[in-house]
């Protein structure tokens, strides 16, 4: 019988070590040194000079790729000193460069540097560097930088190059544009919420229109909207966080997390999911897992109405699909009993995930001609009296059983009862998606003993019907549970 349990703040994860601190110099107008004049440290005078820097080159002989980009400098002056670098030189310099063939005379570049007070790079030589450069995506004013710490560069690289194909070019335009109506919104009577709400709306229009130039007009209207919408009043939104694996979450979701006030948590949502949530927002487990210490949900819907009507933007983070056995019918209606604004954020379900990793198609031609969902407990933690035997009997059918560990053997007895056959396939998947993620296959008339000898712990849903017959047949040979990698090749 489950205990009563209240809601409690989830305390977040305190930071995690960092191999490099990741920040950004403001170098408009202020002086940069660069000793050395090879194809290495022209890149690096040109990325300087980007950032506004006046650089300062000192080589006997510059590379003919130096005397290129300090004839066309991208922004900053870059100007060649036809000499080696001399300690004076690096007075009021905010950022040293070098590139040195040997060590000892990067060491002792490194020590001027930091004699003087200038932070340094030594090109390729880490072990004298006080900061690195990292691979840069460039979409000015944003800019994103990654760094491996040296490990990897290559890979970082790959990285770059992934998010070059991810971050559309015309957010440069909407990054300067944000840039520009900053003073003008902040000049603007909102309170902290509209300042918010009126930057969320200018991130929506910039990705649904990311290679428009925005306009005098766009800032207009924004604020119109934003102006228009009611002043300081809270929501609802129920989000999906799938079955554990958090690259499967929709980027609706991530949305919504990344605008949230509080959240309030589902125990069976994977902690991994929470690190796309927004960061200041308050966390708070409202756990309800079968058979356990669980929140009434009352208590859960008074709570989420409160924060609600506080003017508080609330996401209820639920695992797997909120419409699936999720509750959401009940939330749903408390927010319009209380007059509050709410909306559903579809997730993947865990019968979806299960399905995707053993590669069956649980509607597959020929072998299911109906799916169906079927809870394995009721309020009580019984299993549910209506349930429907003859459509779970039919071998047409393809079902899934959600939270069912403690019902499944009386559920297996009454199905078989009304003409399920024994040898029917089942196949239980506990954790399913996540790296602890557990499969295990039989029959139906042999499951609920598998299941007891796997000790399946963590949510758990079992999947009953012809479909599986090539997961179950595969366990059979093994006789052994089958890994989470199972390859099965199906048509779909």
């Amino acid at each position: 019988m489950s205990t009563s349990r209240s809601p409690s703040e989830a305390r977040p994860p305190r930071m995690e070590a960092l191999a490099r601190l990741p920040v950004f110099f403001a170098l408009t107008a202020k002086r940069a040194v660069v000793a050395g004049g090879s194809a290495a440290a022209a890149w690096k005078a040109e990325l300087l000079s980007a950032a506004g820097a006046a650089v300062d080159v000192y080589a006997a002989e510059p590379s003919l790729e130096m005397s290129e980009i300090a004839a066309h400098a991208p922004q900053g002056p870059i100007t060649i000193h036809p000499r080696a670098m001399e300690a004076a030189d690096l007075r009021d310099a905010a950022m040293a460069i070098g590139a040195f063939e040997d060590d000892a005379a990067a060491a002792a570049f490194a020590q001027q540097a930091r004699h003087a007070g200038v932070p340094v790079n030594v090109i390729d030589r880490p072990a004298f560097c006080d900061f690195a450069f990292g691979a840069i995506v460039n979409r000015s004013p944003l800019v994103i930088g990654i760094s491996t710490d040296g490990a990897a560069p290559v890979f970082g690289q790959a990285i770059r190059a992934k998010l070059e194909a991810l971050i559309p070019r015309g957010f440069a335009r909407w990054a300067d544009a944000a840039r520009q109506w900053r003073p003008r919104v902040q000049a603007l009577a909102l309170s902290f919420r509209e300042r918010r709400r009126f930057w969320e709306i200018f991130t929506e229009r910039a990705v649904a229109e990311p290679n428009r130039a925005p306009v005098e007009t766009d800032i207009n209207a924004l604020i119109g909207e934003t102006r228009g919408a009611a002043r300081d009043t809270g929501s609802v939104v129920l989000v999906g966080a799938g079955p554990g694996d958090p690259e499967l979450l929709t980027l609706r979701a991530v949305r919504a997390l990344q605008s949230a006030d509080v959240i309030l948590i589902d125990d069976l949502v994977s902690p991994e999911v929470l690190d796309f949530a927004r960061r200041e927002a308050k966390k708070m487990m409202v756990g309800k897992t079968g058979h356990g210490p669980a929140c009434k949900q009352s208590e859960i819907n008074e709570l989420m109405i409160k924060l609600a009507r506080a003017g508080k933007r609330v996401v209820r983070l639920k695992g797997g699909d909120p419409m699936i056995f999720g509750r959401a019918g009940e939330e749903i209606e408390a927010c319009r009993a209380a007059g509050i604004a709410v909306e559903v954020v579809p997730g993947i379900s865990a019968a979806q995930g299960a399905a995707a990793r053993l590669l069956v198609s649980l509607t597959h031609r020929g072998d299911a001609r109906r799916l169906q969902y079927v809870t394995g407990h009721d309020r009580n933690g019984n299993l549910p009296d209506d349930i429907d035997w003859r459509s779970i009997a039919d071998p047409a059918a393809t079902t899934i059983v959600y939270m069912p560990k403690k019902t499944l053997r009386e559920l297996s007895q009454r199905a078989r009862a009304h003409g399920l056959d024994p040898a029917t396939p089942a196949v239980a998947v506990a954790n399913a998606t996540r790296p602890d993620e557990t499969i295990v296959a039989g029959t139906i008339g042999d499951i609920a003993d598998t299941i007891d000898a796997a000790a399946l712990e963590g949510p758990a849903l079992v999947m009953i019907g012809r479909v599986l017959a090539e997961v179950a047949e595969t366990a059979a040979r093994a006789r052994v549970s089958v890994p989470a990698e199972v390859k099965k090749s199906r048509r779909a």
